[in-house]
């Protein structure tokens, strides 16, 4: 499995609601220190593509794109519609991270 792969499927593991910094998606794909890697496979994803890429975030639970871009506006709307409540342009990672289990996290 390549690098890209296993960055997916972390991606794809994070259920609806809740939300990854670029590290902890590095760090749960066995790839510790990775976090801009994670960002640059993201902005490389296929257009149209099913991965849930907008509950990834930087480590202070803020969006990456510039505020007033279109990009943004997409990933904020998407999460708000997933019930995460941003404040002054961010959201607590603390309550809307996403801890997987060690006995399996399928709570999609």
């Amino acid at each position: 499995m390549t690098n890209q792969e296993k960055i997916w499927q972390v991606i794809y593991r994070i259920p609806a609601g809740k939300a990854l910094s670029y590290g902890q998606v590095a760090k749960l794909a066995d790839l510790p220190g990775y976090g801009r890697y994670v960002g640059y496979v993201l902005k490389n994803l296929p257009a149209g593509t099913k991965l849930p890429w907008f509950r990834v975030v930087n480590a202070q639970g803020r969006l990456s794109f510039p505020r007033d871009s279109i990009q943004y506006q997409t990933q904020k709307s998407r999460l708000e519609a997933e019930d995460i409540v941003f404040i002054n342009g961010r959201f607590s990672l603390k309550k809307y991270g996403w801890l997987p289990t060690q006995a399996g996290d399928e709570s999609r």
